[in-house]
């Protein structure tokens, strides 16, 4: 492995300093809840080794969202992340291949590349919705191609497959002998109609997800994997026993309390983020200088900015902190051009999230 740290978490809020950031519009998940935001308080646990899979009332409740799976098919992880690496170091080796869209979520390019394997990119295109194109992925294949790697509802543009996309993925990956990795972390955050877990569609699928996003408790690192191929899961199994055996019996005891009272906080926030997002479209139809495609699921959208080639962009970023307080995510985090920034509209207050857009115009203009 050649780590080398990714530029989203060197130039992240929390190491750049929250308290020097008026409006933080870089945040890619609802506002971080407290214990007693969502009115849990921790039993009086015994802090012993839990199960290696996670604790089984807890991947229940997780394979009991769909139809076709069992606890049997759900690995607990640290975090999407820790899931996505299990994966990325069980299927990968220098001599393999993948296909992955992007822009995306940094661990599913950066590990990969850790790891020296090829890749082979299927880039979004702004003008085209940011619509995945199912015939570009199917000329990038390979004989020796491990895995296609995509996410849905996508980081960090907010777009969503069809599920006729998701169905001609999983027909790509079974007739060539791979695996498709579906990140699924704004699940829950779908405005339209969810579609399913791609796990509960087919063995070649693997499905990844997290409380981070969508339920705003990062901190208790919880997130998990599925496949219904039992060997696979195996494997994987194997991995997180020899990253850290288990999980934190006080993270799970969390995780299961949340997914208890799973759709009465889901059918609250659910209204309120189509609120924000609307407010950011009230402002985009507003301001000539800035456009984006409508997220249909998350809290990010990924806004392109309408200026010239003559356009200073860094210094725009650098005024648009230092002046008026207010941080994106710049394009380079996605290994995108700077006219592109990820704007996350979930988890400042709304009176934040309006005082941010306003400086970004501002900043436009100064």
């Amino acid at each position: 492995m050649n780590y080398t740290r990714m530029v989203i978490e060197k130039e992240a809020p929390e190491e750049y300093g929250y308290e020097r950031i008026r409006y933080n519009l870089s945040e890619s998940s609802i506002a971080d809840q407290k214990l007693s935001d969502i009115g849990l308080a921790l039993p009086d646990l015994t802090l012993f080794y839990g199960e290696h899979r996670g604790d089984r009332e807890l991947r229940a409740l997780i394979a009991g969202q769909d139809s076709g799976l069992s606890p049997d098919d759900v690995l607990v992880t640290a975090g999407a992340a820790g899931a996505l690496f299990i994966i990325a170091t069980s299927l990968l080796s220098a001599g393999d291949h993948l296909v992955v869209v992007r822009p995306n979520y940094a661990t599913n390019i950066e590990t990969p590349k850790a790891i020296g394997c090829a890749i082979s990119y299927i880039d979004l295109d702004f003008d085209e919705g940011f619509a995945i194109d199912i015939d570009r992925v199917k000329a990038e294949l390979r004989p020796n191609t491990r895995l296609i790697s995509v996410t849905c509802p996508h980081n960090p543009t907010g777009t969503m497959m069809t599920r006729a996309d998701l169905d001609a993925l999983i027909t790509l990956a079974e007739s060539r002998k791979c695996r498709l990795l579906v990140d699924e972390t704004y699940r829950d955050l779908s405005y339209g109609a969810r579609l399913p877990s791609a796990a509960s569609l087919s063995s070649a699928a693997i499905s990844v997800c997290s409380l981070s996003k969508a339920f705003g408790i990062p901190g208790i690192r919880i997130g998990w994997l599925m496949t219904r191929d039992p060997q696979l899961q195996e494997t994987f199994l194997a991995a997180k026993e020899q990253i850290g055996i288990c999980g934190s019996v006080i993270d799970e005891a969390i995780a299961r309390a949340t997914l208890e009272r799973r759709d009465a906080f889901l059918a609250s926030l659910l209204p309120e983020m189509a609120k924000r997002r609307d407010i950011v479209q009230a402002w985009i139809d507003g301001e000539p200088l800035v456009d984006w495609v409508l997220p249909q699921g998350g809290v990010v959208g990924f806004p392109r900015l309408n200026v010239d080639a003559g356009f200073d962009l860094d210094r725009f970023y650098t005024r648009l902190l230092e002046e008026y307080g207010t941080y994106v995510g710049p394009g380079h985090w996605f290994e995108m051009p700077k006219r592109f920034f990820r704007l996350g509209f979930g988890w400042p207050k709304e009176a934040e999230l309006r005082g941010g857009l306003e400086a970004i115009s501002a900043a436009l203009r100064g």
